[in-house]
């Protein structure tokens, strides 16, 4: 679950996660399955890896953001999701 980040000028999820969470897990799946995300990188990173990270995100795991914004946190709120990606869509 540690991997770099993303170097990606799109904007894109970044799912804080922690080894052995059912709940990262379930959202993480959930998000897949969510017609509108899908085609847009998720980055899934440990919590634990990043001291920052922990302090911030470490009791709300898991934590979704979407270009850098919080979307969600616990279960995913497809709502958000939606709100999430209408804001960041660009112009065809």
């Amino acid at each position: 679950m540690n991997r770099a980040p993303l170097r990606v000028a799109t904007p894109h999820f970044v799912l804080y996660s922690r080894a052995g969470c059912h709940l990262s897990d379930e959202l993480h799946g959930a998000l897949a399955a969510l017609p509108a995300a899908r085609g847009v990188p998720v980055e899934v990173l440990d919590v634990d890896a990043d001291a920052a990270a922990r302090v911030r995100y470490g009791h709300k795991v898991p934590v979704l953001l979407f270009a850098g914004e919080l979307v969600c946190h616990g279960r995913l709120d497809a709502d958000e999701v939606h709100k999430a990606l209408k804001l960041h869509r660009r112009p065809v």
